[in-house]
């Protein structure tokens, strides 16, 4: 009897503890699909998400057209959001653009290799110091010692190249420098300089290269042009018509149009080297750019600025620049951006990039934000 009543007391409790068990596997994996479905809906955001840049579909757009905005594959576009029908996408709806990283806001430096055209390189001569070479090409010490990943300044050999990201271009030095300028020809003209221009602007509105226009009035840097300077413009293939927009810092700039008419945008014109800013179809700034060689053009179609900072160190195969200031990119790692290291504004000199006058990059940067659509077009 005894012996039952133990056999019976003995399952009773592996019952219980079978239910028991039962119950926690239950509660563990309600607590699993809860989960699941929290980080389904987006109520938990998840570190892939942080890291990557997303995109709010609008109405019309249709999936195809959003890899080929971003540069993706349709395919591992639609696998990273779980979408087994690409043709069902709805407007509102939030998508992770896989392989394309965003910048934390708190970064101080992204490798971006679209920025710059070559550096001007310098061979170190006996006897030269960083501190005097630094002055001769108008840029600071740290500047040199940072784009050369030089960590002693007293560390430098005769013979070492060196890279140079300058804002000041010379004038080569050729035998007719120092000789008077030529007597003007009868086709030439003189044009007053007013504010807001530069030589680089005043040459391609006459058809002519800054360096003749400087070598014509024994101009030896090109930066130093001023408010009511005449100057001599040798052999002009036109005539610029006077503008008459007094705000707009680049002089004669003919008006491509905007791309929708509606609200703020953004045009980027290759063919003239030209952005322009539109409000509601009416032109508010137009600005001398730099845009990508020929070997690495800037990419052309509509896209939208998605990531803006006010100053961001870029570094890439060969350089590094520090506070590369208003950036805003519009398409992967290509944006507009003002620029310190070269003032040859009118010709490519980026690889890929918008390269602009660091006044007329603060000027777009305060114009423009999150989601101003960006035009770039040959013509």
């Amino acid at each position: 009897m005894e012996q039952a009543s133990l056999e019976i007391s003995l399952y009773n409790r592996l019952k219980d503890h079978k239910e028991s068990d039962l119950n926690h596997m239950k509660t563990t994996v309600t607590r699993i699909v809860l989960l699941i479905s929290m980080l389904v809906m987006g109520l938990i955001p998840t570190l892939a998400q942080d890291q990557q840049v997303t995109h709010t579909i609008q109405s019309g757009e249709n999936l195809f057209r959003i890899a080929l905005k971003y540069g993706v594959d349709m395919g591992a576009l639609a696998q990273a959001n779980n979408i087994t029908d690409t043709k069902r996408i709805f407007s509102g709806q939030v998508l992770v653009i896989p392989g394309l990283a965003s910048v934390s806001s708190n970064a101080v430096e992204v490798n971006n290799p679209l920025v710059s055209a070559t550096p001007i390189t310098h061979v170190i001569q006996r006897g030269e110091t960083l501190k005097i070479i630094a002055a001769n090409y108008n840029v600071t010490l740290e500047q040199l010692l940072q784009s050369n990943n030089i960590q002693n300044p007293d560390r430098i050999l005769a013979g070492q190249t060196l890279q140079i990201w300058s804002s000041s271009l010379s004038i080569p030095v050729t035998e007719n420098n120092n000789q008077p300028a030529s007597t003007p020809s009868t086709s030439s003209v003189y044009h007053t300089v007013q504010a807001g221009e530069y030589l680089s602007g005043i040459a391609r509105a006459y058809g002519v290269s800054w360096t003749r226009i400087a070598e014509a009035n024994s101009i030896t840097d090109p930066n130093r042009v001023f408010s009511g300077m005449s100057l001599l413009i040798p052999d002009p293939s036109s005539v610029p018509v006077a503008n008459s927009n007094s705000n707009n810092p680049v002089p004669n700039v003919a008006d491509p149009g905007a791309r929708w008419g509606v609200g703020r945008e953004v045009v980027v014109v290759l063919s003239t080297q030209m952005t322009y800013a539109y409000e509601n179809g009416v032109l508010q700034r137009a600005a001398l750019v730099s845009t990508g060689l020929p070997a690495t053009p800037t990419v052309q179609g509509d896209y939208k600025i998605y990531l803006r900072y006010t100053s961001q160190t870029m570094s890439g195969p060969g350089y590094y620049l520090t506070g590369v200031p208003y950036v805003m990119y519009f398409y992967q790692g290509y944006g507009l951006h003002g620029t310190y290291w070269h003032n040859n504004f009118g010709q490519p000199m980026s690889r890929g990039c918008v390269n602009m006058r660091n006044d007329d990059a603060e000027w777009f940067f305060n114009f423009t934000s999150i989601g101003t659509p960006v035009n770039v077009r040959w013509a």
